[in-house]
């Protein structure tokens, strides 16, 4: 099989990665064979990996049989240092951008209907798939993505779930968002509230009780209120984003939309929902979940995030204190999202 090397780089029989080898237990560092790319993937050599609440699900047990160990990570940006012979027309040192969809059939239903973000044999990274959480790391070439210039690696990490999935929960709210509510002011709301401010949008952004520096910063990028999640919306609401893992804000947030609204949990995972009176979803109120991503998700994303132009607030850490960056995001005491810095 033919592959094609960066040659003026020697690329290392092993690597640093950071693993996740149990669950309910902090990551270990290791030494580890570096990947080998098939026909249809490329080697990266990583820059930077964002750093996920997926990941925090991941290495806490609640994400459903994962093959451990396993190295984590799915907002990785590199640099291509070897192609398989079908990886098509990426070159080698080309920067790209590696989601949490990392490989779909092709064949099954969901596929053939052009939801791929629904395939039933779908392969996800650092998850099914070792991740950026690593020196090295391999895709595949039909679920790389060219990143925009503008855009250093640690800035456009974020994009890669934290801006994907808030897209496509913004697309899931429909046409017409004039007052828009985001539950939970993270990594991926940061992002999203830059969108909808500049599609004409008023932002309301709920923290955590108490949490003043969430709610500044809010804002800083646009929000015309923040307050504390436990408050009333100070307005009817036409849809509300859920990026919160807390399953009683959504009968919360059902009581803060109008007529029709449509309320969005954009979360891999989620605690229990209460139950609700139903008069409070009456009146064609909607409750709908996003799952994972489309490649049509990241093309426009792209393709937008020079326009707007957006700005991820990043708080970089060594790949060795990779549970330290876990750590501040299970407390909520970061400001924008973690990203794992390769050059540290």
């Amino acid at each position: 099989m033919e592959r094609r090397y960066n040659r003026g780089m020697n690329i290392p029989d092993e690597m640093l990665a950071m693993v996740v080898s149990a669950t309910g237990r902090p990551l270990e560092l290791r030494r580890v064979p570096v990947p080998r790319p098939g026909p249809e993937q490329v080697l990266l050599k990583v820059a930077a990996c964002g750093v996920c609440r997926t990941d925090l699900h991941l290495v806490e047990g609640e994400l459903p049989e994962a093959p451990l160990p396993v190295i984590p990570g799915h907002e990785i940006v590199g640099r291509v240092v070897a192609a398989g012979e079908e990886a098509g027309d990426l070159a080698v040192g080309d920067r790209i951008g590696v989601p949490w969809l990392g490989w779909t059939c092709s064949e099954c239903r969901f596929c053939r209907m052009g939801r791929e973000n629904l395939c039933d044999r779908a392969r996800f990274t650092g998850y099914t798939l070792d991740g950026g959480y690593a020196e090295y790391a391999v895709a595949y070439r039909r679920y790389c993505f060219r990143l925009p210039d503008g855009f250093g690696d640690l800035e456009a990490a974020p994009l890669l779930c934290a801006g994907l999935i808030g897209y496509r929960s913004l697309r899931k709210c429909g046409e017409g968002i004039e007052r828009l509510g985001l539950y939970g002011f993270g990594a991926a709301a940061h992002i999203v509230a830059q969108v909808a401010v500049h599609r004409g949008s008023q932002v309301f952004a709920f923290t955590r009780p108490g949490d003043a520096a969430a709610q500044a910063f809010a804002r800083s990028l646009g929000a015309v209120w923040a307050g504390d999640s436990t408050q009333p919306a100070p307005t009817s609401l036409d849809a509300a984003i859920l990026f919160a893992p807390v399953g009683s804000l959504v009968p919360t947030a059902l009581r803060a939309v109008r007529k029709g609204g449509v309320v969005v949990c954009g979360g891999i995972h989620m605690s229990d929902i209460p139950s609700f009176p139903y008069s409070i979803l009456w009146e064609e109120r909607s409750l709908v979940s996003v799952a994972n991503l489309e490649r049509r998700d990241g093309d426009e994303l792209f393709a937008l995030a020079a326009q707007v132009p957006l700005h991820t607030a990043v708080e970089p850490f060594s790949l060795a204190d990779a549970n330290q960056a876990l750590a501040r995001l299970r407390e909520g005491r970061l400001t924008g999202a973690a990203v794992i810095d390769l050059a540290r």
